[in-house]
């Protein structure tokens, strides 16, 4: 089992910087990929940012050059980040941290991000 908790969200104004943080703690071994997600009101849950072991990451389009996925490995703990700057307003959503470990997907509870125009 893995255990995700996000952090970070807010409302900040179109043009600001959040950093969303997400702790994982459980079977930390063989996690394979993690990423942010996000879902707007009445939108499907999209990707917004991966990051797979080898250190390869992928972003969508709509917030490259402009968020940055990284990870920090403690002891017994996984931290991930999203550095999210120059935020826009089409960026409000709930923002969710994932983990795929062993053919299994693990959800945070998500952290609100609302960007204000």
């Amino acid at each position: 089992q893995v255990q995700l908790v996000e952090s970070g969200g807010g409302l900040v104004q179109a043009g600001g910087s959040l950093r969303l943080s997400c702790a994982a703690s459980g079977s930390l071994f063989s996690i394979t990929k993690m990423a942010w997600y996000r879902q707007a009101p009445g939108k499907q849950r999209e990707l917004v940012a991966e990051l797979i072991s080898g250190g390869t990451t992928n972003y969508a389009d709509s917030v490259k050059g402009r968020f940055t996925i990284s990870r920090d490995n403690d002891k017994n703990t996984v931290s991930l980040y999203l550095q999210m700057n120059s935020l826009k307003p089409e960026d409000t959503a709930d923002y969710y941290c994932h983990a795929w470990r062993l053919g299994t997907t693990y959800w945070g509870q998500g952290t609100q991000v609302t960007v204000s125009s």
